[in-house]
């Protein structure tokens, strides 16, 4: 199981608590992950990748084992770690402003 912890807008959108844990197939990627995230909390589609695209939003960044993975190729393998369940996926509501 992949531990995914979730910013405080998507808890509230997904009716869920900080943590939610998902089941991944396969490699375990950013993808997958998202993939995994959306079928098991489906008002999560579009609130966090693009509906046609699959691009992660502009406001939306992911974390793991203290690194930013945001820009990292969605397809990449996600630390071991993350994919034993040792430490969890973040996902983070970007900041902005000026």
């Amino acid at each position: 199981m992949i531990r995914v912890v979730l910013p405080p807008h998507l808890q509230i959108l997904a009716r869920t608590g900080r943590e939610v844990t998902v089941e991944v197939e396969g490699p375990v990627t950013q993808r997958a992950v998202l993939d995994a995230l959306e079928a098991a909390y489906p008002v999560l589609r579009g609130a966090i990748r693009d509906h046609v695209t699959k691009r992660r939003r502009p406001l939306v960044r992911f974390f793991a084992c203290e690194q930013d993975l945001s820009h990292d190729d969605p397809d990449a393998p996600l630390p071991e770690a993350v994919a034993c369940g040792d430490e969890p996926f973040r996902i983070v509501g970007a900041i902005a402003g000026g």
